[in-house]
């Protein structure tokens, strides 16, 4: 999915983080659960020539995930269980993990 990211559970910098991707995991979960899903796929921010394979997004698709309509990148973030991250046309930013504080 495309528009956020979420704290990381099998790789986190800190136990605060595996916790909130744990807590951002079950509230997808329970979003899909109890709504109607519409994922949207989208073109995803890849270099020319490596859109489909392994040297794009991991070989993953991307798209736009809705449920009953509302933005599930929106619902996250406003709860706080994600944070904005939007790429470019070929390429993206670094990742933002904000959940750890030294």
């Amino acid at each position: 999915m495309v528009g956020f990211n979420t704290p990381e559970k099998f790789s986190p910098q800190c136990e605060y983080e595996r916790q909130l991707g744990e807590r951002a995991s079950s509230r997808l979960r329970e979003l899909v659960a109890h709504g109607s899903a519409q994922l949207t796929k989208v073109a995803c921010a890849c270099g020319p020539g490596t859109e489909g394979t392994s040297e794009c997004n991991y070989g993953r698709s991307c798209g736009i995930l809705r449920v009953d309509g509302k933005d599930v990148a929106s619902i996250l973030i406003s709860e706080g269980l994600a944070v904005p991250f939007a790429c470019g046309r070929t390429s993206c930013p670094p990742t933002p993990r904000p959940w750890c504080r030294e």
